[in-house]
């Protein structure tokens, strides 16, 4: 394991600049941010356990069951594995911009991430849904394992995406056959969650998210993701990816629906879709990597420009969705199919506004907050 060292120099670390940014990255990213709204918005307007449990609240009819079905098999931990494994990227492209600056890279990563740690408090008292705790407290570890050997960090990084799905089964023969434990996670009765189910729930968040961050680090370092490989190897990534994955995740939920959705298939019900995690979120990346060398079109030039603003845009969303979904309505009130809606009427509205704002400054909002705290001087914001 590489030690945490500093060497003093009188460098003072700068931002990267635009003409240094890898495009492949800002597409996969901008794809991330908007495909993570997709379950984020479920638990925003609906009731908490129809997050995990599509029996459990706004599934009233056949369209609200496709919109379900739908983002349980191609979103729901696979946007959030994009996410991870761009954030394990950006560690490492990060701490190596710095050193080649002469900056101090762990110093000023480790602050970068105690900043991105305050920042998911903050998120926190407004969603409890924050995801942005999770990676500053794994971004130690990938400091420490940056220079790894990449084979290594796949091998533990899929160890910890398997583990979690292996615990789901273990923790599933400590659920009584009535359910009692299983709390919000899967009921709406208002019954109490079991130190089991949290310790599930918390462990899977943790492993989930620290292994695909590993996984990016190691497919940075063997340059995938910055789409420069052959157009046909990811063609290949595209096709085995998602012919593994998505049979995988569809197995998940026909199980879960062969059961009836009921208690005894809750906890390990969840298994295949982790399972289907890793190759589906590999697929994906080289379905982007195509896109994304392909095309030249408006639309990629604005979910680049939402993928810069990444920070920005997954800050929003929780205060867009907040502030309509719970402040105007009732759980009750609200079915899948008016929270996919939601989700559209966003997307279009981060679209369109993500590339104006970027044309006229450096950085969004909250990226330019981070940075000026970063390096604790106001950065220039216009351009």
């Amino acid at each position: 394991m590489t030690q945490l060292t500093d060497t003093p120099v009188p460098a003072r670390p700068q931002p990267v600049v635009a003409a240094d940014r890898i495009t492949n990255l800002d597409t996969i990213r901008g794809v991330a941010v908007l495909g993570i709204l997709v379950m984020n918005a479920v638990s925003y307007g609906l009731h908490p356990a129809a997050y995990f449990n599509l029996d459990a609240a706004g599934s009233n009819d056949w369209l609200d069951w496709t919109f379900g079905v739908l983002g349980e098999v191609f979103v729901d931990q696979k946007t959030m594995a994009l996410f991870s494994m761009l954030f394990g990227a950006g560690i490492v492209l990060f701490s190596d911009r710095a050193a080649a600056k002469q900056a101090r890279p762990v110093r000023l990563a480790m602050w970068r991430n105690a900043l991105l740690l305050l920042i998911g408090f903050l998120h926190s008292l407004l969603w409890d849904g924050d995801v942005l705790i999770v990676y500053a407290a794994c971004a130690p570890v990938l400091i420490a394992l940056r220079r790894v050997q990449p084979r290594v960090l796949l091998t533990v990084g899929t160890g910890l995406v398997l583990w979690s799905a292996a615990l789901a089964a273990i923790v599933q023969t400590a659920v009584p056959a009535d359910g009692d434990g299983l709390g919000e996670y899967w009921l709406t009765d208002g019954s109490a969650m079991s130190d089991a189910v949290g310790i599930f729930l918390l462990n899977d968040f943790f492993a989930r998210a620290l292994g695909m961050m590993l996984i990016g680090v190691a497919i940075y370092r063997l340059g995938v993701l910055h789409g420069d490989r052959p157009a046909s190897f990811y063609r290949s990534m595209a096709r085995w990816g998602l012919g593994v994955g998505l049979p995988l995740a569809v197995g998940g939920v026909v199980l879960q629906a062969a059961y009836g959705f009921e208690p005894r298939i809750a906890v390990i019900g969840e298994a295949p879709n982790t399972l289907a995690t890793i190759p589906i979120a590999l697929g994906y990346i080289g379905v982007i990597s195509l896109w994304n060398r392909r095309s030249r079109g408006a639309l990629i030039g604005r979910v680049q420009a939402a993928g810069r603003m990444a920070l920005t845009n997954y800050l929003g969303q929780t205060v867009i969705g907040i502030a309509l979904l719970r402040g105007l309505f009732e759980p009750d009130d609200l079915d899948r199919t008016w929270v996919a809606l939601f989700v559209v009427a966003v997307w279009m509205l981060q679209l369109a506004w993500s590339k104006p704002w970027l044309a006229r400054f450096r950085y969004g909002p909250a990226e330019w907050l981070w940075r000026s705290a970063t390096y604790r001087r106001l950065q220039p914001i216009r351009r």
